[in-house]
């Protein structure tokens, strides 16, 4: 369920509040949600996942992204919380797409190389071409 974006990041499509348990095991210190509430209605308010996560001991934020696309301030957050996790940090959307591309947004606006992001975006099975142009931009910055 869990898919490896680096060392220190995982993906994931929706999780629910007893997956938990397993992202603990896995190593994962910080939970990124990135799925607004509501926007399924089967899907577990990001409360309750909030709520299992510190039952678990295991840091939280939302950081939601609409399908209107990314923003900086998105982008910004997603990278200070990735650079604050303790150990593994779990990102999880619908499909797990969007906290994928937020990832790669988030490590080239730090400098890292996009080639070597996209990579691992694809061994994870995840395609970031598109924001492939924006990634190349933040790598030029």
């Amino acid at each position: 369920m869990f898919r490896k974006l680096s060392d220190k990041v995982l993906a994931a499509p929706q999780i629910q509040p007893a997956d938990i348990a397993e992202a603990k095991t896995e190593g994962v210190t910080l939970i990124i949600n990135n799925r607004p509430d509501d926007e399924e209605d089967t899907q577990p308010s990001g409360d309750a996942i909030a709520k299992a996560a510190s039952d678990a001991g295991i840091d939280y934020v939302a950081i939601p992204v609409t399908h209107a696309g990314f923003s900086l301030p998105q982008v910004e957050k997603m990278q200070a919380a990735l650079e604050g996790a303790d150990g593994k940090a779990l990102a999880f959307c619908r499909t797990g797409a969007r906290s994928t591309l937020l990832w790669a947004l988030a490590e080239t606006h730090g400098g890292a190389d996009p080639d070597r992001i996209e990579e691992q975006a694809a061994a994870a099975g995840y395609d970031v071409s598109p924001i492939r142009q924006i990634m190349t931009a933040f790598a030029k910055q």
